[in-house]
């Protein structure tokens, strides 16, 4: 049985990524291992991965190259750092380059992802998901975390979004299910 699983902000190729969300990886060429290395024993080639931008500082030739190894379906919504040019050779790596998206997991429930934070989204009165990255593990993320804490205080808003950036404690550089990034994040709470 296939399975949905999402991840943010990889950053293949990234050298200063490694300092600044003090990732344990001595060299880019590390990094870009263990997140092939992880994707591919974590994700089947039946099941499809939401990977919410950022994807790569290599070039696109570079980038398409790597995304060729990885198993499964690739669905992006792209980032800030993702200028991938139509019917290039890294487009073809996906089946789908949205800016959002909304998934429906069933009749009642869905996804709605983007790169970016956002403290209202769709569907959020309805126990919809807000899945994103951008903020990695740093002050802005902190912020985030405040409005969750704010908004259920103040208005009892259900405030059910999570960053699946590769580099948060519950990812551990690795796509994630939606119940393993629920679970692995409120395992931190």
């Amino acid at each position: 049985m296939s399975k949905n699983f999402y991840i943010s902000d990889l950053h293949f190729g990234h050298k200063n990524i490694i300092r600044y969300d003090n990732r344990p990886f001595k060299s880019v060429e590390e990094m870009d291992e263990v997140l092939i290395k992880n994707w591919n024993t974590t994700v089947s080639n039946e099941d499809c991965v939401y990977i919410l931008g950022d994807i790569s500082w290599h070039d696109d030739n570079k980038t398409a190259e790597i995304f060729k190894q990885l198993n499964g379906t690739k669905v992006l919504i792209k980032g800030n750092h993702d200028n991938i040019k139509r019917n290039s050779e890294l487009a073809k790596c996906f089946t789908s380059i949205q800016d959002y998206a909304e998934l429906y997991l069933d009749k009642k429930n869905k996804v709605v992802m983007s790169h970016y934070p956002m403290p209202f989204w769709n569907g959020q009165f309805r126990d919809t998901i807000h899945l994103y990255g951008h903020v990695h593990n740093s002050h802005q993320w902190n912020i985030c975390e405040n409005w969750i804490d704010e908004l259920r205080q103040l208005q009892d808003i259900p405030m059910r979004m999570y960053n699946v950036g590769c580099m948060m404690e519950w990812m551990r550089y690795t796509p994630r299910t939606l119940d393993e990034i629920i679970k692995g994040y409120n395992n931190t709470k």
